[in-house]
């Protein structure tokens, strides 16, 4: 039996367990049981992870006596919008899900947040269970309760704050990620380190390139970020303060996912990464942090084989003028004014409005420039 992992996240009434380990879809019955109400669960997953993991996710709830039913949306980004999003709920609303059942999400960060929100919508809010499938939504869009969808006019602006009842982090099933996926999650774990712990980021620079292969090693960093997210979900559960920080890099990557249309030609991750290089580069910028802290950012992430610099994501994009609208559009924006999270070092992040919009628009242009 391997270790398994708890790490709480305390909510008062609304608290719940990450639990992260090896195998814990092999035992997805044992775990969920105690949750429900009558032996029916739902899940919605995609078309990428039912063919390699949905027969076995439902094997371990027949195990239990657990009956299933199951919807596969389409896997992507474009999924995460208006359509889909019906058509889960309908699919829901079909199957008579009750208000006392659970529905499992089953996925990445896409399903993770499309079907959460039409759990809190669906009969005015039903209770669902997070089983991600990458590590992207293992160390961050699983916890914490956000959920939502994209609009036309910018990602998540329609959403609600609606917890799990459970999270069931299976680091095995990360080994079926595609090497670019697995990068792309990689990018969320790095901005735990940056934003608060500077011993976790040094611990990345020497086993960052091991978590590929070393199933203990990956363990250790995906409860590192849960932890780091769960403490300061606990502390600002609605992103009035402290949670903003979760947002390091993100003010530059929703504009940069925007720009390439929420498509494989940057994914969540990568901009994360981009995003990030770009924090710290402003922060050296305002005279904020040394100039060794975004060298060493950017190192690293070269070090992993990651997206860096705008100039890495392919394709043309708007001019900087455009890029920073963009940025104006982010649900980071309070009275008109776009906030960053910017550094005082590494592990040393702190939230502000108070950034020169030329600052900006000159780091844009230069990024921009290097494409050329």
């Amino acid at each position: 039996m391997t270790k398994i992992d708890v790490v709480p996240v305390s909510l008062g009434e609304r608290s719940y367990e990450v639990r992260i380990g090896r195998g814990l879809i092999g035992r997805a019955g044992s775990e969920i049981a105690p949750l429900l109400r009558r032996k029916r669960v739902a899940i919605v997953t995609d078309e990428t992870v039912a063919p390699l993991h949905l027969a076995a996710l439902e094997a371990a709830l027949a195990a239990e006596g657990i009956a299933t039913v199951s919807l596969a949306l389409p896997a992507g980004e474009s999924t995460k919008g208006w359509p889909q999003f019906a058509r889960c709920v309908e699919w829901l609303l079909e199957q008579k899900v009750e208000r006392k059942d659970v529905v499992v999400a089953f996925g990445g960060g896409v399903i993770g947040d499309l079907v959460g929100f039409a759990a809190a919508v669906l009969r005015r809010g039903v209770r669902f269970v997070q089983i991600p499938t990458t590590l992207l939504a293992q160390v961050d869009s699983s916890v914490g309760g956000k959920t939502g969808i994209n609009t036309a006019q910018g990602k998540n602006l329609v959403g609600s704050f609606h917890q799990p009842s459970l999270v069931l982090a299976d680091i095995d099933v990360l080994d079926s990620l595609p090497p670019r996926d697995f990068l792309a999650g990689y990018g969320e774990v790095v901005k735990y380190g940056l934003l608060g712990d500077a011993a976790f980021f040094d611990w990345l620079e020497e086993n960052g390139p091991d978590l590929v292969r070393d199933h203990e090693k990956r363990q250790y960093a995906v409860r590192r970020s849960v932890e780091m997210k769960a403490e300061i979900v606990a502390r600002d559960e609605t992103e009035e303060g402290d949670r903003a920080l979760l947002n390091l890099g993100h003010t530059f990557c929703h504009a940069l996912e925007k720009a390439t249309g929420y498509g494989d030609r940057l994914l969540h991750g990568e901009g994360v990464a981009i995003g990030c290089a770009l924090a710290f580069e402003l922060s050296q910028r305002l005279g904020l942090c040394s100039q060794e802290a975004p060298s060493r950012v950017r190192a690293h992430l070269r070090a992993m084989g990651m997206k860096v610099d705008i100039a890495d994501i392919e394709g043309d994009l708007p001019g900087a003028e455009a890029l920073l609208a963009l940025m104006g559009q982010d649900k980071k924006v309070v009275d008109g004014r776009l906030r960053f999270i910017l550094a005082r070092g590494i592990g040393a992040s702190f939230v502000t409005d108070q950034v020169p919009g030329d600052v900006v628009l000159a780091l844009l242009q230069e990024a921009l420039a290097q494409k050329a």
